[in-house]
């Protein structure tokens, strides 16, 4: 997934899945934000590697409570017909205080495969 060939597109342009994981998620709705994920997906943060739904779910939890900060959605882009980036600004009480994060999305059918956060 060449960086080259991805091209900027509106937010709202992203695709309904990947919109609704990241309205969830911004709210802390856990049961809602699993919804987006197939049974085998992965997701990557901060160093750490969660496989399943059981331990993204874990990881919906962990990482809503650990710190106070905002969010806003600052960028999108599409790479192809199935990878997708979302770029978030976050400013809060986390190590740092702000920092724009990469939400890397890899799609299979209508739900998220693979996800990676990273600045």
């Amino acid at each position: 997934m060449p960086e080259n060939q991805s091209r900027t597109i509106a937010p709202d342009a992203l695709p309904d899945v990947i919109t609704r994981y990241l309205k969830a998620h911004r709210v802390h709705d856990k049961a809602t934000a699993i919804t987006a994920f197939t049974g085998d997906a992965t997701v990557i943060d901060d160093g750490n590697t969660y496989r399943g739904t059981a331990a993204i779910e874990s990881w919906l939890g962990k990482a809503a409570a650990e710190f106070t900060y905002t969010s806003e959605l600052t960028g999108a882009q599409r790479v192809d017909a199935t990878h997708y980036v979302a770029t978030h600004h976050l400013e809060g009480d986390f190590p740092g205080g702000t920092v724009d994060l990469h939400y890397r999305f890899a799609l299979r059918g209508d739900l998220v495969e693979r996800l990676v956060i990273e600045p």
